[in-house]
């Protein structure tokens, strides 16, 4: 069980901070819930205490080894079909590990760079560095605009590499 003040990630939305845990009644069932602050988006979601490992929630990597899975992370092999490499981007990226939204990431702007993406695929690299900042943002201790451009910089030096 996480607590409060736990830096977490949250697949599909990012790391961020257990501000509470709360009770709450819904269908006359009282559950428990980490109520996070997701601090890239201005989100506030609430988790669910009983599901938050089957949804995949894990504390946030410490700060040395979120650097090195950015770093050492090469881009992927992708199908050419759009609609089977959305499926298979979306299921790493729900897997909520650091090193498969980065494939992701770093796969989508090389596409890019190759020819322009699709408004699926753009949103798609949008969410993916927004899941990778907040991660760099929370371990590193750092602004928003250090951690995109701190991984904007790795990125595009071993891209270039």
């Amino acid at each position: 069980m996480f607590n409060v003040g736990d830096k977490i990630v949250y697949p599909m939305y990012g790391a961020g901070v257990i501000e509470e845990i709360e009770e709450k009644e819904i269908d006359g069932n009282k559950c428990l819930y980490y109520a996070v602050n997701m601090p890239v988006s201005n989100l506030k979601i609430t988790v669910s205490v009983a599901k938050a490992e089957t949804v995949g929630v894990r504390y946030i990597d410490e700060p040395h080894s979120v650097m090195t899975t950015i770093r050492e992370t090469r881009p992927i092999e992708m199908s050419s079909n759009w609609n089977e490499r959305y499926k298979e981007n979306t299921a790493r990226i729900k897997t909520g590990s650091l090193k498969k939204v980065t494939e992701v990431f770093k796969t989508l702007i090389l596409k890019e760079r190759e020819r322009s993406l699709s408004s699926v695929e753009k949103k798609m690299l949008s969410n993916t560095k927004q899941i990778i900042v907040s991660e760099l943002i929370l371990s590193q201790g750092i602004e928003k605009s250090e951690a995109e451009k701190l991984l904007y910089d790795i990125t595009l030096t071993k891209a270039s590499a």
